[in-house]
């Protein structure tokens, strides 16, 4: 199982930090998940990127060109909610992905994209989505109670141009995806209203990949 961070960080505040200062809390919250997904190969190289929200205005988010396995707090900062850097830096090339889940969903604090084998090989079929059905860990998500049920995993096609890629995304987003989606030959997104429930929601997504491309192999 995927060790998270700590349980919860402090409550947002009502003003952002000029200076781009990142909370210890926050910044340990991520340099500790980056350390777990590195450690199930859910970000090779310098993939991946990990965001928290810090308040009403802002996120904290890894900078460009880090691997995630050896975040120090330094890799880490802050960017208001249009993925504006405050402070300096250079964030995440995919950060307007991240604000974009904070804009539509108020409630969500942490969110995770993964480059997964799983979810790289998975998301090259020509289908626009995958379909989970009857896995237990489905029970992971919210809303489902059982195994019986059948979940349709969006998969986007992937771009450069980030925001082409989150004008694409918008309308399901806004129509309430169930915290996830893919990007084709790229990777997939998760989200929670807490670091720890994104790093559990992102896992079980893993594992319901990695079964899926277990059984088509088999086929």
């Amino acid at each position: 199982m995927v060790t998270p961070g700590p349980a919860r960080a402090e409550p947002p505040s009502a003003v952002p930090a000029a200076d781009g200062a990142v909370p210890a809390a926050i910044t340990e919250a991520l340099i500790l998940a980056g350390r777990a997904m590195d450690a199930r190969f859910w970000v090779p190289a310098t993939a991946g990127n990990l965001s928290h929200r810090l308040d009403s205005e802002s996120l904290a988010i890894t900078r460009s060109g880090c691997h995630k396995g050896h975040l120090s707090p330094t890799d880490i900062m802050r960017v208001d909610l249009h993925g504006q850097p405050i402070g300096g830096g250079r964030p995440s090339a995919e950060t307007l992905l991240h604000c974009q889940i904070y804009q539509v969903f108020p409630q969500i604090r942490a969110v995770l994209h993964s480059h997964s084998v799983a979810a790289t090989v998975l998301s090259r079929a020509p289908a626009t989505t995958i379909r989970l059905r009857d896995y237990e860990v489905l029970k992971a998500f919210p809303g489902i109670t059982s195994h019986e049920t059948a979940i349709d995993l969006p998969v986007f096609e992937n771009s450069q141009d980030i925001a082409g890629l989150a004008g694409a995304i918008a309308p399901h987003l806004a129509a309430g995806l169930p915290g996830f989606y893919l990007i084709r030959g790229h990777g997939a997104y998760a989200w929670g209203p807490d670091m720890p429930t994104a790093l559990a929601r992102l896992e079980a997504l893993e594992f319901l990949l990695t079964c899926e491309l277990e059984s088509r192999r088999s086929i």
